[in-house]
């Protein structure tokens, strides 16, 4: 129960208050549409008891033009209200989709390793869909609504309390079972959230997998993988639908017997002479003026608890820890020298299970640390620690002394460029995806960027050049021409740190023979960590660590460690009969 007030509050807070003057508009427009509607019972009642019995036509004349007037205004605040709102609420579904990928973008790296790509999409796009309700016109009508049934309700006590009374008891036990379906079906929309994240992240993973599936000719299970979780979707949606049809059903009912309670009560007191067949019919015209709104209500009720659903899994997101804490990370970096320290380093993953112990070693500007060892053994942690991707658990990293966890990312990494096995490239042309980091890059410098990396050694060759668009994650290219692409925009960024992680590790010979010119290059002068497979790519390297368990087995250079025949030498020896 606490969850739901908590955020209702949030919402509240950030929604609905920042717009108060509109939703006020909004609500002033809703009361006079409400009393422009309560126009029509009125002149009935007159036109039964009163213009046709004296057969007053001036009178019939003017009880019309107010009808019509009443209708006029009804008509005009309605599109304005819908016009008001919904386009407000359209406007705040993609500032809050804006603002949902902004604080996406400030959350750690582990955050992303444990939430599928696609799941996390559906939760920028969904999840606030259902916004639209707290400001559109689902909130304004729920209180216009209430206003309408409360007004139509003292307008029936003054016309006959006893047949009004009747009519309360159905209507009460309708908003019990209302309340009551709407707590049941809160969480099934949560879930919902959760499954069509779930689906959504599937589908995304296949479409981008498709090649490997083909592959392995695995169509099928991924078929059925899919419709397990499509079935999943609909148990939920069919739940909720349950006990949507369950209020519908029980107003339908419920109300259906008030109204003929009414028939014969109401014919009663016309035949005893109580009431007037005008009273009747105003009575039954308020009647449905009190009843519409508490079945308009249910309706909006049912998008409200959706759109909380929705908005908790929002609020879930807004109030994560932001991996660039200005609390803790007040230091700002200007320009730097790029001397990188480890001092006593462990990391651990998940708790109780350390992955880096103990890890010390110096990385002074302008060298290259090349990061050997089997798969497992910690080399991507130690780069990513460097990179500021993760944080240490014991020990410190520094930066020109600076403790890194003190210091503000963005003025890290400002100063910071990757180069990655599993390159990152967008749908898009060459060009655009070197200029990535700078978009703002001079002609000068995208060239110098491009001839340093041999990128023009193959756009020379297409109709395009720079300008040739290479498709989603950059499937034309062959993986050399990728690497060069990382590479080329690595050199315009103009970084002082570079992390090369397994630059060179599926490349064919002609393409490294480009790779390790370019990446000569891209290490001038900056202090250089590489994670490699091939050895034989690290002999120049200022200090090889290896890495075995976690911990460094051995430090050196190249020709210190083959002379020391230790774990180096035996990898060395192993990779060169190969």
């Amino acid at each position: 129960m606490s969850k739901k007030k908590v955020s209702f509050k949030w919402a509240f807070k950030e929604f609905i208050w920042p717009r108060k003057k509109i939703i006020f508009i909004g609500l002033i427009l809703i009361i006079i549409r409400s009393l422009a509607g309560l126009v029509l019972p009125y002149a009935s009642k007159n036109l039964i008891d009163e213009v046709i019995p004296s057969k007053d036509m001036e009178a019939l004349y003017t009880l019309l033009i107010v009808v019509c007037l009443a209708l006029l205004v009804q008509t005009v605040t309605s599109f304005s209200l819908t016009r008001l709102l919904s386009v407000e609420a359209q406007l705040l579904i993609s500032e809050l989709r804006a603002k949902v990928q902004k604080k996406l973008l400030k959350l750690p790296i582990s955050y992303f390793d444990n939430n599928k790509s696609g799941a996390l999409v559906s939760r920028v796009m969904n999840d606030v869909e259902g916004v639209r309700n707290l400001v559109g016109t689902g909130l304004v009508q729920l209180i216009g609504g209430t206003f309408t049934a409360i007004l139509s309700l003292v307008i029936l006590i003054k016309i006959n309390w006893l047949m009004t009374i009747f009519v309360l008891v159905p209507v009460a036990i309708f908003a019990f079972i209302a309340l009551k379906a709407f707590a049941y079906i809160r969480p099934i929309f949560r879930v919902r959230g959760k499954l069509n994240a779930e689906v959504t992240g599937r589908l995304t993973e296949t479409l981008n997998g498709v090649r490997v599936i083909k592959g392995f000719n695995a169509e099928e299970q991924e078929n059925k993988t899919f419709e397990d979780g499509v079935e999943r979707l609909f148990q939920n949606v069919k739940k909720s639908l349950t006990a949507t049809a369950l209020i519908t059903s029980s107003s339908t009912l419920l109300l259906g017997l008030a109204s003929a309670g009414i028939m014969g009560i109401g014919g009663y007191f016309i035949m005893q002479n109580t009431m007037t067949y005008g009273d009747f019919i105003s009575f039954t015209l308020f009647l449905g003026f009190m009843i519409a709104p508490i079945v308009q209500m249910s309706n909006i009720g049912s998008q409200l608890t959706e759109a909380m659903a929705g908005l908790d899994r929002t609020q879930e997101i807004m109030e994560m820890d932001e991996e660039d804490d200005s609390t803790v990370r007040t230091v700002k970096l200007g320009k730097i020298k790029g001397d990188i320290v480890f001092e006593n380093v462990a990391f651990s993953y998940d708790e109780n299970k350390e992955v880096l112990h103990d890890i010390s070693f110096d990385a002074p500007t302008g060298s290259v640390t090349a990061l050997v060892g089997s798969s497992g053994s910690g080399k991507s942690t130690i780069a990513g620690l460097a990179a500021t991707f993760l944080n240490p658990k014991g020990g410190k990293v520094t930066i020109d002394g600076i403790d890194i966890s003190t210091v503000n990312l963005s003025s890290y990494r400002s100063n910071l460029g990757v180069v990655l096995q599993d390159d990152f490239l967008y749908e898009g042309t060459i060009r655009e995806n070197i200029l990535f980091p700078r978009p703002q890059a001079t002609e000068d410098q995208l060239l110098a960027a491009v001839q340093g990396a041999y990128v023009n050694e193959f756009t020379d060759r297409f109709d395009l050049g720079l300008d040739t668009v290479i498709g989603e994650r950059g499937v034309k290219l062959s993986g050399g021409q990728r690497q060069r692409i990382s590479i080329a925009r690595a050199l315009l960024a103009d970084p002082k740190i570079i992390i090369l992680d397994e630059a060179t590790s599926n490349l064919d010979t002609e393409s490294e023979a480009f790779i390790q010119k370019s990446l000569h290059e891209l290490m001038k002068d900056r202090t250089t960590f590489v994670i490699a497979h091939r050895l034989s790519t690290i002999q120049k390297a200022d200090q090889i660590l290896v890495i075995e368990d976690g911990n460094i087995v051995e430090k050196g250079k190249h020709d210190e460690l083959i002379a020391s025949k230790g774990r180096y030498w035996e990898l060395f020896t192993y990779q060169s009969r190969i």
